[in-house]
């Protein structure tokens, strides 16, 4: 019997743990680095232990420094929770060895299917996508399975998991970069850069099954996840029942998923992903070994609580006799709140978080702290809607949506109202690739309406955070904002101290603000909910369908700056530089990859603007960086 449970994880995933251990009178044990000491999980848990500094090999990847923190709290087991060691065989071997009980399958499970060479030849009567999944790890090798496969292919990471280690190679000229890429970030993720190739399927659906396996070999499956809605392979939205699939291909792709629990011997909860192609076949592409991130709505259609099951799995439990329901009782439908500009090509946003309401109309699981660092994947919180009906779903979500007030990054949580409002995904026809071929979802972000920056005056002037002062009473307050490349002038005539008449070029609003309900305005007899917070110079305002990051512009003269040159290249995130692929002096052209930073878990690419020459390196590889740096400078050819 499990008394007292340790969590080896971190924000959402550990803050939902925690809500099941509390419901079974188990209590929790949560770890935390020195980047998560405030974030609201930890505060959440019964017991936190602090386990190291905030790079993950140092705190939540650390194995010696979680069984310490479980040894020091006298906890009887430990759950993995997703990411991080969740899927690493010798942690979990580590674990029972040290006489823990451990929440998940066995480490020769994991091993197995964590292997995706090892798991596609261990599968009998299974559909696989072709293929070469060999132990010939050379190049050449690659080149002549590939042209036997036929292009386009999938190179990906044999250990991998979430996109990385994964690159889509449509000709033999664009093997060789994707080879290294691939073979590079697999090893960092994962430490094992095998590789193997897999027949690209176009525009597939991205379906996966969640089973549930007993000690006894019993294995149920609890339905399937429409998970096709992804940037950068990574899932975004994903909704059950998906709106793909017969019920004939249901029962079909539940069963397959459920002979493969039951080949492998699977105890406790996994999922099977599929590929669909738009013939309705089916592929097994992979398993994940533990709880998905996107399991509520499992939760949700299914009634059930999935870390429920696997802590009673693990104490010995069968699962019922008479199965579980067959069918989703509800549609339910999640999206995940990330740290990132979908209109910077979903480059990850760090810094201060300034205010954070995400509201209470759905099921919301978060862990946020006050902070969002370079250090973890960028997932803030997941949003779960369910419905008798898979519009109603879709509306509940969206109005939750747009209640979310979070001020101090950036977000993404009104791209995720636009991909749910667009008619192919309110009609269900959509695949992996639906973000790629609507760049309508992505427009460049808009200069602020005049009235909300009159809004943002107001709400500036009431809490007395702005500069407005002035030397004649009479005369009108004069500010200056600007967004992005575009500065713009404001006058504010104060009426009374909570009304004010602001003019913009050639508009004027009447704008009245209410001491006791601060989020609150009133602007030309309409009331508006407006979030303002401000740090440094920078404010911080969100109105319906956007965010927006405000620049005061000081009247004080600037005095003399200096200029970056003109052929610098400044870093577009803090991250970590990983590789660099240039030497100085050496000449370029357009589009030669210079070097590679990584951040949040994702590679992100520096390539040449232009033809030139290397001048100098500002960094080595291995060094962390800022946003806003200059990496190196490249000088313009003659």
């Amino acid at each position: 019997m499990i008394r007292k449970l340790l969590i080896a994880n971190r924000g959402e995933i550990a803050a939902r743990i925690i809500r099941t251990c509390r419901s079974l009178g188990i209590r929790s044990v949560a770890v935390y680095s020195d980047a998560d000491a405030r974030a609201d999980y930890v505060l959440q848990a019964d017991e936190a232990v602090h386990i190291g500094a905030a790079p993950a090999p140092q705190s939540y990847l650390n194995i010696d420094a979680i069984l310490r923190a479980a040894r020091h709290t006298h906890a009887d087991a430990i759950h993995p929770g997703y990411g991080f060691l969740s899927e690493r065989a010798h942690f979990a071997q580590a674990v029972i060895d040290a006489g823990l009980t451990w929440i998940g399958p066995s480490p020769e499970v994991i091993a197995l299917m964590g292997d995706k060479r090892r798991a596609k030849l261990a599968l009998k009567a299974i559909p696989l996508v072709p293929g070469y999944n060999g132990d010939d790890q050379e190049n050449a090798t690659f080149h002549v399975e590939a042209e036997a496969i036929g292009y386009p292919v999938m190179v990906k990471a044999a250990a991998g998991g979430g996109g990385r280690g994964m690159r889509i190679v449509t000709s033999a000229s664009a093997l060789e970069d994707a080879l290294e890429g691939a073979r590079h970030e697999a090893l960092q993720a994962f430490g094992d850069s095998t590789l193997l190739l897999e027949k690209y399927i176009e525009r597939p659906r991205h379906i996966e099954v969640q089973i549930l396996g007993d000690a006894a070999g019993h294995v149920a499956a609890l339905g399937e996840r429409e998970c096709s809605i992804q940037r950068r392979h990574q899932k975004i939205i994903e909704e059950t029942p998906s709106p793909a699939l017969t019920s004939i291909q249901r029962e079909a792709i539940c069963a397959a998923a459920v002979s493969i629990g039951q080949q492998i011997g699977y105890l406790n909860a996994g999922t099977v992903e599929f590929i669909l192609d738009q013939a309705g076949n089916f592929y097994f592409l992979e398993m994940n070994t533990r709880l998905q991130v996107e399991h509520p709505v499992t939760e949700a259609a299914f009634n059930i609580d999935l870390v429920e099951w696997q802590i009673r799995i693990a104490e010995g439990a069968q699962l019922p006799a008479d199965g579980f329901p067959s069918q989703a009782q509800r549609h339910a439908i999640e999206a995940r709140l990330y740290a990132e500009d979908p209109s910077s090509g979903f480059l990850p946003s760090t810094g201060a978080i300034l205010r954070a309401k995400l509201g209470d109309t759905v099921r919301i699981d978060a862990g946020l702290g006050d902070e969002v660092s370079t250090y973890y994947d960028p997932m803030l919180a997941k949003l779960i809607a369910s419905a008798p009906t898979r519009a109603e779903a879709i509306r509940k979500l969206d109005y939750a949506l747009s209640q979310i007030t979070l001020l101090g990054i950036r977000h993404n949580a009104g791209f995720l109202r636009r991909v749910i409002a667009y008619s192919d995904f309110q009609s269900g026809s959509f695949d992996t690739g639906f973000i790629e071929r609507h760049a309508d979802l992505l427009p460049d972000p808009p200069p602020p309406p005049h009235i909300w920056i009159a809004a943002a005056i107001a709400k500036l002037k009431l809490d007395g955070a702005g500069t407005f002062w002035r030397n004649n009473p009479y005369r009108p307050i004069r500010q200056t904002f600007a967004f992005n490349a575009l500065e713009q002038s404001v006058s504010l005539t104060p009426h009374t101290p909570d009304q004010f008449s602001i003019s913009i070029e050639d508009q004027h609003f009447t704008v009245r603000t209410f001491p006791d309900q601060p989020e609150w305005l009133e602007i030309d007899a309409v009331r508006h909910h407006l979030p303002v917070a401000n740090l440094d110079d920078t404010w911080w305002v969100q109105p319906p369908e956007a965010i927006y990051a405000l620049n005061w512009v000081s009247p004080l003269p600037a005095g003399i700056s200096q200029s970056s040159s003109q052929g610098s290249l400044l870093s577009p995130m803090p991250g970590q530089i990983v590789k660099i692929l240039v030497k100085t002096g050496q000449q370029v052209s357009k589009g030669d990859l210079l070097l590679v930073i990584e951040a949040m878990k994702m590679e992100h690419r520096i390539t040449a603007p232009y033809d030139g020459q290397v001048a100098a390196l500002h960094f080595e590889a291995g060094q962390p960086v800022q946003s806003g740096v200059k990496l190196l400078d490249l000088m313009p050819s003659e």
